[in-house]
Order: C-alpha cells, then structure tokens, then sequence
C-alpha cells in the first residue's frame, strides 16, 4: 500500500452497530480531511462485518478498511493495537482519531506509543491550522489543533504534535456532532487479513465470558435536563431537582462537583469527565459553571441558571438567569407549571 497521509477513524462496531462516537467523529473527520485535501477512511476489527461499510460512507468514509477474524471479537487490547500499528506503518496516516470509550482509552496510548507518536485525549474540538515553533523558527502547515481544558479546567490548551505521526487523539462521545454528509455517498471496501497484521501470541487472552450492563439513565437523549451543582447543598435538595423534573417531563444531571459531594451519582455527571449533552432546555441549579461543565452543555438550545450568585460564570452562556436560593425558586416553578399546564 502506497504513503496516502489520509485522517483515519477508527470504529467501534457491536451488535451490528457502529458506535455513536465513530459516526461522530467521521462527521468531524470530513470536514478536517476535506480542509487537509485527504481523503476520510475508517477502519473496523471485529467479527461478523457483513455490511458495515453501509453505516460508513454516508458519514463520509471514502475507504474502510475491515479486518474480520472471530478471534478479533469481543475487543483485546493485544490484537487490536497489532493491527492499528502494522497497518499505519504501512499507510502512515496524518491523523488517527477514535472515541474516548474503555476501548479508545486502552487502545490509543498503546498506538501512540509505540509509533512513538503522541497522543491527546479527551479533545473538546479539533481544527487544522499553522504552527511556529518559538525556539527554531520552523514553520508548520495544516497541524491538527488538539483543544482541550487543562490545568484543572483553568485554561484551554491547544495541542500540537509538529514532527510525529500519525497526529492522534481521542473525543467523548456527544462532544462532536453526527450528521450525514451524503446519503449516496459511497467509497471503497479494503479487507485486510488479520494474520498479516497480528502475530499468535496476540491471541493469548481469551475472554469465556463478558457481561454489559446497560446504563438505566438515558440523560444524553433527553430533550429537557434538570442539572444541579454543588449549590445545591445535599442529597435531599437534589429531591427538589427530581421534582421538578417529573414535572417538566425532564431528566436530572449534575454537575462533577456535585457528584464528588455525594449528592447523586456518577452516571448523571455532565460535562468534560461526564457526558455531554445537547438538549432544548437546560435548567442549572446552584451550579458555578467551571469550564469543565460548560464545555458537556453549552450547546442546549435554552438555558437558565438559577444561582444565589449573580456573577457566577454560567450565567455568562445562559438565556435567562434566575437570582435566588434554588430552594425557594424551585417549589414556585413546580407550583407555576403545574398550574399552567392543566
């Protein structure tokens, strides 16, 4: 296979599905490839592949690559990685991205790693531009501009990889958009053989028995969110929050310092170490808005934040703010509502 310095995704596949996250991410990839003058490709290791590259190329893909071998599912860190690593030492790829989940995690720093080529996790954008280097002088062309929160959430940090490649880097699912670039589109099929790219000692760990749990909130889907910070003051507050959420038909989130707290749990965390989220009303109760949060929720179509503190940096980005305790505004928007709604 000849150098293509193509950008290349790589996709998580289960129970006939591509994940989320890679949809996303090729979404993203278009435009990123479209603005290098590369072409978008995707790769996929499992088993059971028939078809996958019909979930794929309306998002863009222009090849996929699909590496089928029954020893290749359920995921394994061992041949996964062989296959990445052999294979972009052969098509030496600009820029690798894949999603933030237990497998990119597992799988991208032992990539880089071994390529030797850095890695950027938990991105919150991505964009190509130029580069100087402020000791040598040397210019640098369409780099991948890797943003994310840094130092504690303090500044936002934009990462350049000037010399190694492939330039990599991970994103959580719900940070990018997916849309579908062209229904009709389609690319090329590559099928690549597993024993050419992996060695049998990669096979060495088996897995006899795997269970998923599946999460029982469904707090990125929902349409309305009722989120509260730590603010909020104790668990029991938070039953305000449920209230009102049953009320509006909404779910309740949290911000990261609330959960720390104890007041609810990790599952319904937003923001950069939580889920992100994209709802048509976003209700922030006592929550500051530390970068972190902000960049889960920022894209909400209508927010409100109810805050004791007229300055707190969230009520920056909301629509409309509420100055008060959120125990005395809470009981007057359920009262209100359900007034209102009958």
């Amino acid at each position: 296979m000849a150098d293509n310095n193509n950008l290349i995704v790589y996709c998580e596949y289960e129970d006939g599905h591509v994940a989320d996250v890679s949809l996303e991410l090729l979404t993203k990839g278009r435009v990123l490839a479209d603005r290098l003058g590369v072409k978008l490709e995707a790769i996929v290791i499992g088993d059971k592949l028939d078809g996958v590259e019909n979930q794929l190329f309306p998002y863009g893909a222009d090849t996929v690559y699909k590496v089928e071998d029954a020893r290749l599912y359920p995921y394994t860190s061992n041949p996964h990685a062989a296959v990445l690593i052999n294979l972009f030492r052969e098509i030496k790829p600009q820029v690798c991205l894949m999603g933030a989940t237990c497998i990119g995690r597992d799988l991208g720093p032992r990539v880089s790693s071994c390529l030797h080529s850095g890695l950027t996790a938990d991105c919150t954008s991505l964009e190509i531009g130029d580069h100087t280097d402020p000791k040598t002088g040397k210019e640098y062309k369409d780099l991948l501009y890797q943003i994310r929160p840094a130092f504690g959430g303090n500044i936002v940090a934009t990462i350049v990889n000037p010399d190694c490649r492939p330039q990599m880097a991970t994103v959580r699912e719900g940070v990018m958009k997916k849309e579908i670039y062209n229904a009709d589109h389609k690319g090329t099929v590559v099928k690549l053989d597993a024993s050419k790219y992996t060695a049998p000692e990669d096979y060495v760990v088996e897995i006899l028995d795997r269970a998923i749990e599946k999460s029982k909130v469904n707090i990125k889907g929902a349409p309305i969110i009722v989120a509260g910070g730590y603010g909020v003051g104790s668990k029991e507050n938070f039953q305000l929050l449920f209230d009102l959420a049953d009320t509006l038909g909404a779910e309740v989130g949290a911000s990261r310092a609330a959960v720390d707290a104890g007041f609810i749990e990790h599952e319904r965390q937003i923001g950069q170490t939580g889920v992100t989220v994209r709802p048509k009303l976003y209700i922030a109760c006592g929550i500051s808005g530390q970068i972190q949060h902000i960049a889960g929720m920022q894209d909400s179509s209508i927010i409100i934040s109810i805050n004791p503190d007229p300055n707190a940096p969230i009520n920056a980005i909301a629509d409309y703010v509420i100055t008060g305790n959120m125990e005395d505004v809470v009981p007057k928007l359920i009262n209100y509502y359900k007034k209102n709604s009958k």
